[in-house]
């Protein structure tokens, strides 16, 4: 009987020093991510923290307050009227948005559309506009002395409301947000659609089911996802709500006050206001509370897909 020489094809490192490598050639791929992440998300957020614990005065400079900014935000009256504000533009804008984007998404689904490439790129057209010219645009538009509305007023001798007044100014901007943003919530939604199993359709047609059946039965539960993904992104641009308010306040100076928004109102006092301690106390608070109503609105999504 002879023993069996284990075949060996070379000398094999070891275990030891390979995990090691494989562990320095992860932080090479990782590592500029990480560099970055850093320098442009963390570094703002702990620059604002340490910002929120001082107050800068003209008689004694800079002096350290503690938690004196927070306190001063939550009895802030402006700041929670703006929060209320882009709350009450929230509840009603980002339904309205998602709704008629889901409708037109499924109207280019159901493939009895004509001219469905024609219509896709025209409803998707307006977010291609920068934000700061559909605004524009929209408060010529607007204008009761200059625009459309005062061109119908002066032509059919009426008087329509003005769509800048304090009472409808926000519903107003709420319409140009919605005509932004209508194609590429409709784009998601559609593109979701467009990888639905076509074994779904197959099985509901077999069960005698009709259009509106397959809609809410199986289109609907099928893109839930995409439902909570527009939703919690319009969620966190209605929070950011900035660009719209800021250029019409030229235009509305009696309806659009320096804190109409959130945001504007942070904007106001870091470089108006030259309160910068303050500014960076306002929108670590409203980061936190539109991180919590977006994560709300994402458990509930996935509570239901569930």
């Amino acid at each position: 009987m002879t023993a069996v020489t284990p075949i060996t094809t070379g000398r094999r490192p070891p275990a030891g020093g390979s995990r090691s490598r494989r562990g320095r050639m992860g932080w090479v791929f990782v590592g500029p991510f990480m560099a970055v992440f850093a320098l442009v998300f963390l570094a703002p957020i702990a620059y604002s923290l340490y910002l929120s614990f001082f107050r800068d005065q003209l008689v004694g400079g800079t002096s350290f307050v503690g938690l004196d900014n927070f306190q001063r935000a939550f009895e802030d009256e402006q700041f929670w009227a703006a929060v209320g504000r882009v709350l009450l533009f929230l509840v009603v804008q980002v339904p309205v948005m998602l709704g008629l984007a889901l409708l037109i998404a499924l109207a280019l689904d159901s493939g009895r559309l004509y001219g469905k490439s024609f219509f896709r790129i025209a409803v998707f057209l307006p977010y291609a506009v920068p934000a700061v010219v559909a605004t524009l645009m929209w408060g010529f538009i607007y204008g009761t002395r200059f625009g459309l509305v005062g061109n119908i007023n002066d032509a059919l001798g009426v008087s329509l409301p003005d769509p800048l007044s304090p009472s409808l100014v926000l519903a107003s901007i709420g319409n140009i947000v919605t005509w932004e943003f209508i194609g590429y919530n409709m784009l998601i939604f559609y593109s979701a659609l467009r990888v639905v199993p076509k074994s779904l359709y197959e099985a509901a047609e077999i069960d005698g089911a009709g259009e509106w059946r397959v809609i809410t039965a199986v289109k609907i539960p099928a893109i839930r996802g995409a439902l909570v993904i527009a939703t919690i992104f319009s969620v966190i641009g209605s929070f950011q709500l900035f660009n719209e308010p800021s250029i019409l306040q030229s235009l509305a100076p009696n309806a659009i006050t320096t804190y109409f928004t959130p945001n504007l109102y942070t904007f106001t006092l870091s470089f108006s206001g030259r309160q910068q301690n303050y500014a960076a106390t306002v929108s670590l608070v409203m980061g936190v509370v539109t991180m919590i109503i977006a994560y709300a609105v994402q458990l509930r999504g996935m509570r239901k897909e569930a």
